[in-house]
């Protein structure tokens, strides 16, 4: 496969440091600080157009007059809380270094209410503009059908390199967009390049509340995603976002190179579309750190996992994650082999490290395509109802998964369960499987338990007594619910892991594991490290 010439081939522990402190250095204000100019009024209620807009006694009225208006760098633009106002939000001007421009709320009570009503395609929009900064508003565009909509919509048309965006602490809901287009939804940014290419550079979406929105919750898209005309967003930090009952996708970031997924609770994706969708995913993207982040509830089998690393995508990290009750189960890592070379660089370096999974329904971790040198290691899958489940399953997409290694992991299944291969696959994405790994090569099994009736593989190193957790199946809303995933003093599972050269530091409670000489198996690292 051909590989981006440019990629810094870092190892794994480098990438991550490399991440946590771009990470950082994004909060805003913690790397710079603001310079306010003016800052200007919007009362829908009690303001009137004449005014100059620059105090709460002479605040603006409406819409058209901000949008009429172009701000200069270090300006606020400040809604009345409890107030709403119909249509689009488009402010012009663009802020600078150190001095973006800031929308905002005053006023105590509820969120400012921007309401597009499905009359336009983008409720609030920022095109080619740069250094904005939007917190505390609440969105929606509803129409009568559903058509192309979006909440927010940062957009890029032939514009170049464009720095610095925050959207904070908005709440979006009731967007009937499309659900046959991914590039529409509840908060989206795309960029199209044709003359000149475009991108995204320090954009952090955090803290935000999203709910019933289709297609998308959170979604890139660009025209720059091909290898041969690539040109990712850089800095790009999802973070901290709830959202629930999503048409489709969740979090979606594409064509992106160093992108942190971290921290977000999705619930409840792809309700209402029958296109292949998933909670939180990656596509096109290289260097991309998913973490710490809650995936439940997603619908169906196509593909209705909870979390992806997809085809054109090096050296993705997912770790530290819960996923649970998804009916497309916990992980799909996958690579298209009918892809041209010039067009996708494949599915390299994936590691998978400390995520739990809890009772994911029908498949486990589906590696489909020729997925290459993927790393999966210290994680907990546990199923407790009796439905039959590939654990792990092994498909063909014009190609077979090459060089995977399975270790320390712990698979646990009360009903039927099988590590194997597909053999065919229905219209609703359900797979007919069969034991053994099919034409996918160079697989590897070191020191894995397995529980119940699951289908041997050849592990030299496997345990398959109970590994004995504190309270397996306990798990419920919440990453801090999943104490119950501990061992217990008597489990063999315990101080018998492999020692691997790198294990990513920390175990799925952020137990330091650097210097550990006895590991244990699975997601947490219940033996004190270097304990007797």
């Amino acid at each position: 496969m051909k590989r981006n010439p440019t990629a810094t081939r870092w190892n794994p522990a480098q990438r991550i440091r490399w991440m946590m402190a771009i990470a950082f250095l994004a909060i805003p204000g913690g790397a710079w600080a603001k310079t306010i100019e003016t800052r200007y009024y919007i009362d829908a209620t009690a303001g009137n157009d004449t005014n100059d807009g620059r105090s709460p006694e002479t605040a603006w009225k409406s819409l058209s007059k901000v949008n009429a208006t172009t701000f200069q760098p270090g300006d606020e633009i400040l809604f009345k809380a409890g107030c709403a106002w119909d249509g689009q939000f488009w402010a012009k001007g663009s802020g600078a270094p150190g001095r973006p421009i800031r929308i905002g709320k005053y006023g105590s009570g509820a969120k400012p209410l921007i309401q597009g009503k499905g009359l336009v395609e983008d409720a609030v929009l920022l095109k080619n503009q740069q250094y904005w900064e939007l917190e505390d508003l609440e969105v929606t565009n509803s129409g009568a059908t559903n058509a192309l909509r979006r909440g927010v919509h940062l957009a890029l048309d032939n514009f170049g390199e464009a720095h610095h965006f925050v959207v904070r602490r908005i709440t979006v809901h009731d967007v009937n967009g499309n659900n046959d287009a991914k590039n529409n939804g509840a908060i989206i940014y795309t960029t199209d390049g044709a003359q000149k290419p475009s991108r995204f550079v320090d954009l952090l979406i955090e803290d935000n509340e999203i709910y019933h929105a289709d297609r998308n919750g959170i979604s890139g898209w660009s025209d720059r995603w091909q290898r041969s005309k690539w040109y990712p967003s850089l800095n790009v930090i999802v973070r901290a976002n709830k959202l629930k009952d999503i048409g489709g996708d969740g979090i979606m970031i594409v064509a992106t190179d160093g992108a942190i997924i971290e921290k977000n609770v999705v619930g409840n994706a792809n309700q209402r579309s029958d296109g292949y969708n998933i909670a939180i995913w990656s596509w096109s993207a290289d260097n991309t750190l998913i973490q710490f982040n809650e995936a439940y509830g997603t619908k169906g089998q196509r593909d209705g996992e909870g979390f992806d690393s997809d085809w054109n995508s090096l050296n993705t990290v997912i770790q530290y994650n819960y996923s649970h009750d998804n009916e497309g189960g916990f992980l799909l890592i996958c690579d298209d082999g009918g892809q041209r070379h010039e067009d996708s660089a494949g599915n390299l370096g994936t590691i998978v490290r400390y995520n739990i999974s809890q009772n994911d329904h029908n498949r486990g971790i589906a590696l489909s395509g020729p997925v290459k040198n993927t790393q999966i290691y210290n994680n907990t899958m546990y199923v407790a109802d009796a439905q039959p489940t590939d654990l792990v399953l092994f498909t063909d997409w014009s190609g077979w998964p090459e060089n995977t290694s399975f270790v320390n992991n712990i698979f646990s299944a009360k009903g039927e369960a099988r590590i194997g291969h597909a053999i065919s696959r229905a219209n609703n994405g359900h797979h007919v499987s069969a034991p053994g790994f099919g034409e996918s090569r160079k697989n590897v099994f070191d020191s894995n338990v397995y529980v119940g009736p699951i289908t041997h593989v050849d592990d030299a190193h496997a345990l398959t007594a109970d590994p004995l957790f504190v309270a397996e199946g306990t798990g419920a809303l919440g990453r801090e619910s999943l104490a119950g995933y501990a061992l217990r003093d008597d489990s063999s599972a315990r101080k018998s892991g492999k020692l691997l050269d790198e294990n990513g530091g920390k175990d799925f409670w952020g137990h330091n594991i650097v210097a550990c000489t006895a590991i244990d198996r699975g997601a947490v690292q219940t033996t004190p490290c270097n304990a007797p």
